[in-house]
């Protein structure tokens, strides 16, 4: 049970969910609340099965290229660590769209790269190397749980904005930057300790 909750905030502070949230109130401010809701599950659906695909498929690409899960993880935890850094700064891009219509932006961009980025796909593909069997039923599962706690939070938007405000989401995407970076630093140093065999 312990492995389940951890690997579940785990994954939900992996995908950077305030950032998404403050991203899809950005690019959803003329929607309606009903088009807002609908476009919450699309999302959720797509973060879903785009992550199960990497986290099953993924170690294929260790095998292809030969890449050591050692390596994986340093390279993986920095990436993480440099999407912490642009959340603290606040400088990841948060623009609109105004291009696309509602139904175009729940894969691209909301789904990839705003919640599956880099430094996610680096952390699925090190889950998906390391656990085998039960353990990666469980992970599935973890992210799963994580992926509609995310939807949830999209699909209240409307009650959530008006709770916190665009400051207090501001201070919690902050918040979650830190969070990440001790992530990251974790998963650089296990990858550390795996290559010299510490």
């Amino acid at each position: 049970m312990d492995f389940f909750i951890s690997n579940t905030v785990k994954m939900f502070f992996i995908m950077t969910p305030f950032f998404v949230l403050s991203v899809f109130m950005s690019m959803t401010e003329d929607a309606t609340t009903k088009e807002r809701k609908l476009l919450a599950i699309k999302v959720a659906f797509s973060i879903i099965v785009i992550c199960l695909v990497i986290l099953f498929f993924g170690k294929h690409i260790f095998n292809v290229f030969g890449i050591t899960i050692d390596a994986f993880k340093i390279g993986a935890g920095a990436i993480l660590f440099l999407t912490a850094v642009e959340l603290v700064k606040g400088s990841k891009d948060d623009s609109k769209s105004n291009t696309k219509s509602l139904s175009e932006i729940a894969v691209v961009p909301l789904a990839i790269p705003i919640t599956i980025g880099p430094g996610t796909v680096g952390m699925l593909l090190v889950f998906g190397i390391s656990y085998e069997n039960k353990e990666l039923l469980a992970v599935s599962l973890s992210l799963i749980c994580a992926v509609v706690l995310i939807g949830l939070m999209l699909y209240s938007t409307n009650f959530i904005q008006k709770i916190i405000g665009k400051q207090g989401l501001l201070i919690m995407s902050k918040l979650t930057g830190l969070i990440l970076a001790g992530l990251s630093a974790q998963t650089i140093f296990d990858g550390i300790k795996g290559f010299l065999n510490l």
